[in-house]
Parts: C-alpha cells; structure tokens; sequence
C-alpha cells in the first residue's frame, strides 16, 4: 500500500515562504514522477510543480520564479519550497506520485496566504 503524507502547511503572511515535504512508504520512491498539486476553493485542481525521476522540473507559469521542487530518494521524500507567497497561492496542496498507470495521492495540506 502507497502512502503519501504532507506536511508543512500553515498561515503565513504576503511575501513569505513555506516548505511543504511529502513522504512516500510501500513503494520504490526512485521510480516515480513526483508532483506538487493544489485545489482552491471552487477551482479545479491543478499542477503546480513536478519533478521526474531524473530531476527533470516543471512548473506551472504562476510559480515559477518563485517555487521550487525538489526530492530526496533517500529520504523517500519530495519538497516544494514556497518563496514570496502570494494570497492567490492559497489552497490545499497535494503531493503525487506516478509510474504509469500506477498514480496515488496524499491527504493534503492547507496553505493560507493573508495578512
């Protein structure tokens, strides 16, 4: 059984930074595209960041510049680190891993950007 958990999430002012990490269990981590989505209320979700297993990134136009995603195949673990957050970043982001046909999901965090 795959399971993806977030964490870092939280409040945070105009113009500040967050670090979201993602930690993966019960599956080979190295073999996986790894992505950072995010749902706003009444919005559909949407990608915001991804990362290939030979670190290839990209991200989605309203972030670049500013966000930054990363993995650590030791640490089974993929990272979006935040900078000069704006209120339209507020949303539930959600960490995802995918190997073909095989893709699953975390929880999700919160992100609130508002002063």
């Amino acid at each position: 059984q795959v399971q993806l958990v977030e964490s870092g999430g939280g409040l945070v002012q105009p113009g500040g930074s967050l670090r979201l990490s993602c930690a993966a269990s019960g599956t080979i981590f190295n073999f996986y595209t790894m992505g950072w989505y995010r749902q706003a209320p009444g919005k559909p979700r949407e990608l915001v960041a991804a990362i290939t297993t030979r670190d290839t990134t990209n991200y989605a136009d309203s972030v670049k510049g500013r966000f930054t995603i990363s993995r650590d195949n030791a640490k089974n673990t993929v990272y979006l680190q935040m900078n000069s957050l704006k209120p339209e970043d507020t949303a539930v982001y959600y960490c995802n891993a995918n190997w073909g046909r095989k893709d699953y999901w975390g929880q999700g965090t919160q992100v609130t950007v508002s002063s």
